[in-house]
């Protein structure tokens, strides 16, 4: 399932039949200014809905599958900062990312409540991230050039700064060794991070790559690590020797 910014909605592929079905936000919340880039369908069984949100009106969107109808989150008055990522947790609950300040999100997926959750770095700039099992959300600090994450469970945040400045993280992602892996946007560096000691791995990719979204594949031993090439048309493949 996927963000479909050209037409105001979501797209789903079904593997199995090889047919689409996709969903278009209703008149009353669309517009030319719309832009669905992030989706979060990872938990739709919980409860039949999908979380998506709306770069053009910084709104997080929340769809129910069965009867196609929308619902929009403002978290924030206008002038609202970019919300960026949604990313659901397993009872379908969301959180969110928010690059235009240093916030991050969430809302119940029951109650519709929203709670704020500043990080300790002010403008940090919070962009891509995931959920790891143990329930820490990891993400990358975009402007404050670290990589960040929230234990769900605690409600405490931890920051690591790039080991290369400049770096400006985008994405992280936790792996099942428990360390969290993130890209340097304009380094082309991949950082290891292992939260335990601190300590980070960095890999220098040969090429100009530009990282966003990164990958990890935990069913290799030790896990792989890929990421697309932004400007080389290509895809990323990094096999640590450890």
């Amino acid at each position: 399932m996927v963000g479909d910014a050209v037409s105001s909605g979501i797209a789903k592929f079904d593997r199995k039949t090889e047919k689409f079905q996709t969903w278009s936000l209703p008149p009353e919340l669309n517009g030319d200014y719309v832009q669905i880039n992030q989706v979060a369908p990872e938990h739709w069984h919980a409860d039949g809905k999908v979380w998506l949100q709306d770069a053009g009106t910084y709104t997080v969107l929340r769809l129910d599958l069965k009867s196609g109808k929308f619902e929009a989150f403002a978290p924030f008055a206008i002038p609202r900062p970019n919300i960026y990522d949604v990313i659901s947790d397993p009872q379908n609950n969301v959180y969110f990312t928010v690059l235009g300040k240093e916030d991050i999100g969430r809302i119940e997926a029951g109650t519709r409540k929203i709670t704020l959750r500043q990080t300790p770095t002010a403008g940090s700039g919070p962009r891509r991230g995931m959920l790891d099992q143990e329930g820490r959300l990891w993400f990358g600090e975009n402007r404050g050039d670290r990589i960040g994450m929230f234990d769900t469970k605690t409600g405490q945040f931890k920051e690591w700064p790039a080991p290369t400045p400049g770096s400006w993280p985008y994405d992280v992602t936790g792996d099942r060794n428990g360390e969290a892996w993130g890209g340097g946007e304009f380094t082309d560096t991949v950082q290891r991070l292992n939260p335990r000691t601190g300590e980070f791995v960095e890999y220098l990719l040969p090429r100009f790559t530009n990282i966003r979204r990164v990958f990890v594949d935990n069913s290799t031993t030790p896990v792989t690590f890929w990421v697309g090439n932004n400007h080389g048309a290509s895809v990323v493949k990094l096999e640590p020797v450890n």
